[in-house]
């Protein structure tokens, strides 16, 4: 505790030793979106005073400007600092994470995520970037199927159909030998009152997993309604 209270002196020390004001060429080259991981962001912006800040899952963040390039977050208890020649952030070294080194690399411009494409309904490209993240890094949580399935859920609860889909189908892709992912879209159809696909897709989740109890549940209930 006394370490952590010593570094926030001394930061608020170089701080009050520091010029407040950013300038416009820092501000032109550290505004924009960096990557947290690979379908998060980082948002940078400046407010009328010239001022930092930072929105990130939905914080919305005002760091302390330590120097030129440097900057504290207090709810994060983290230095942030730009390289704006690379185009990037880094987190300063401190014993919580001795020996990692994180870096967040600015998106160019017009660049998205592949769960912003999926938002905007851009099947194809969520799919080519999921792809290409599971090709980079197959252990990534941003393309496990469980957190995938769970995305699609969310879209289903808000009736938003066509989005859900979509992560269903990019599930299965990534996927394919899941019987799970099979039964996930069966349930999406099937709140779409799409009996027909719902059936097809829970059959071919049975066909994988012929233990599926959900699938088995579900399948027998559209086959007996669809023969009354």
């Amino acid at each position: 505790m006394k370490f952590k209270f010593l570094i926030l002196s001394l930061i608020l020390l170089l701080a009050n030793c520091t010029s407040k004001t950013n300038t416009p060429e820092f501000i032109e080259k550290a505004a924009g979106r960096y990557y947290f991981n690979a379908d998060e962001i980082i948002e940078v912006t400046f407010n009328e005073d010239n001022k930092l800040l930072v929105k990130w899952r939905k914080q919305n963040l005002e760091p302390l400007k330590v120097n030129d390039s440097s900057f504290y977050v207090r709810e994060l208890n983290e230095k942030l600092i730009f390289n704006t020649t690379e185009n990037k952030i880094e987190l300063a070294e401190k014993r919580e994470h001795e020996g990692e080194k994180f870096v967040f690399k600015k998106l160019k411009k017009g660049e998205k995520t592949p769960s912003e494409h999926l938002a905007e309904g851009n099947f194809e490209a969520a799919l080519k970037g999921y792809k290409s993240i599971k090709e980079k890094d197959s252990l990534s949580p941003v393309i496990k199927e469980r957190n995938l399935n769970k995305l699609g859920y969310q879209y289903l609860r808000k009736d938003e159909f066509e989005n859900a889909i979509n992560v269903f189908k990019i599930n299965i892709e990534l996927y394919p030998n899941s019987s799970n992912t099979y039964d996930s879209t069966g349930d999406a159809y099937a709140k779409m009152k799409d009996t027909i696909k719902a059936i097809e897709y829970y059959k071919k989740a049975l066909a994988i997993n012929p233990e599926n109890s959900s699938s088995k549940r579900s399948l027998a209930k559209l086959t007996s309604e669809s023969e009354e």
